[in-house]
C-alpha cells in the first residue's frame, strides 16, 4: 500500500502560549458562546415574528447567521490550538479553512451591498418597492451572495493546492493570506485570480454600497426632517457595519500581503480583534439601533426575567 504524505503547517503567530493559553481559551470560549446567543437571538426574533418578515430584516438575519459562520470557521481550531503543545494544521485543512473564511467574508460584503440596494429602493423608490423587492428577488439575492464568493474562492483554493511549498511555518494563528508566504515562487495565475477576486468580491460591492448610500443621502437632504430621521434609523446601522468590516478586512489583507515592521504581539492583537470584534459588533448594532428589533428584544429579555 502506498504511503500518503500529509503536510503539516506550524502556526507561529501565537504569543505567550505557556503563560496565557488557559486565559486565551477561556476568552475565546466565552466570546464564542456570546456570539452564538447574540446573533442567534436576533435571528430567532426575526424568524418567529411575522411582522419582521420583510426584506430588510431577512437580510439582517442572513448577515447575522453569516457572522456566526465567520466565527465558527476559526474559533474551534483556535481553542484546540490554545490547549495543544504544538499549533499545527494539515495543509489541506488549512486551504479549506482559508476557502471558508474568505467565502464568508465575501458573502458579508455582498449582503451589505444587497442591504444598501434594499434601502435605496425603499427610500428613493417607495412606490415600486413591493414590485421590485418581491420574495423571488430576495431569495435570488441571498443565493447569489453565498454562491458567487464560494465559486471565486473555490478556484483560488484549487490553484493554491497545486503550488509547491518551501516553508512550513505560517506567521499567523489561522490560515489566511499569509499562506502565500509559504510558496516557493509567486504563481502568476494565482496572483491574477486573487486580484480579480479582490475586485469582484470586495471593491465592487463596497463601491456599489457607497454609491447607493450617497444617492440615499441626496434624497434625504431634499426631504423633510421626519423622513430623514426615519431613513437614518435604518441606514446608519448598515453603514456602521460596513465601515467596521471594511476597516478590519483592509488590515487583514494589507498585513498579509505587504512586508511590515509589525511586531508579533501587535499582529496577534489585531488578528484577534478581527476575529472577535466583528461577530459581536453586528448583533449589538442591530439590536440597539433597529427600533423593531430592539422592541422585540426588550420584550424577550423581560420575559426571561420573570
Amino acid at each position: 500500500m502506498d504511503e500518503v504524505n500529509i503536510t503539516y503547517i506550524t502556526l507561529t503567530g501565537y504569543v505567550e502560549m505557556n503563560k496565557l493559553k488557559y486565559l486565551y481559551f477561556t476568552v475565546i470560549l466565552m466570546v464564542y458562546i456570546l456570539t452564538f446567543f447574540s446573533n442567534g437571538t436576533i435571528v430567532y426574533i426575526i424568524c418567529f415574528h411575522k411582522n419582521l418578515h420583510e426584506p430588510m430584516y431577512i437580510f439582517i438575519a442572513a448577515l447575522l447567521f453569516n457572522s456566526f459562520v465567520y466565527s465558527t470557521t476559526v474559533y474551534p481550531k483556535l481553542m484546540i490550538d490554545f490547549l495543544s503543545e504544538r499549533q499545527i494544521i494539515n495543509y489541506s485543512a488549512c486551504i479549506f479553512q482559508l476557502f471558508i473564511f474568505y467565502s464568508v467574508a465575501g458573502t458579508e460584503f455582498f449582503l451589505l451591498a444587497v442591504m444598501a440596494l434594499d434601502r435605496y429602493v425603499s427610500i428613493c423608490k417607495p412606490l415600486r418597492y413591493p414590485t421590485i423587492m418581491r420574495k423571488p428577488t430576495v431569495t435570488s439575492l441571498l443565493v447569489l451572495a453565498w454562491v458567487v464568493p464560494s465559486c471565486y474562492l473555490e478556484g483560488e483554493a484549487i490553484l493554491i493546492s497545486k503550488v509547491q511549498l518551501c516553508r512550513l511555518d505560517l506567521d499567523g494563528i489561522f490560515c489566511n493570506n499569509d499562506i502565500f508566504a509559504l510558496h516557493c515562487a509567486k504563481s502568476r495565475p494565482l496572483t491574477i485570480f486573487g486580484i480579480v477576486s479582490l475586485i469582484s468580491l470586495v471593491m465592487i460591492p463596497v463601491l456599489f454600497t457607497i454609491f447607493t448610500y450617497a444617492k440615499i443621502l441626496i434624497t434625504c437632504y431634499k426631504s423633510s426632517k421626519a423622513f430623514r430621521r426615519k431613513a437614518a434609523e435604518t441606514c446608519v446601522p448598515h453603514l456602521l457595519v460596513l465601515i467596521n468590516f471594511t476597516y478590519l478586512s483592509t488590515y487583514e489583507v494589507v498585513i498579509a500581503r505587504v512586508e511590515s515592521d509589525f511586531s508579533k504581539s501587535a499582529r496577534f492583537i489585531m488578528t484577534m480583534q478581527l476575529l472577535v470584534f466583528q461577530p459581536l459588533f453586528n448583533p449589538f448594532i442591530y439590536g440597539l439601533k433597529m427600533k423593531e428589533i430592539s422592541k422585540r428584544l426588550k420584550i424577550l429579555l423581560s420575559f426571561y426575567k420573570l
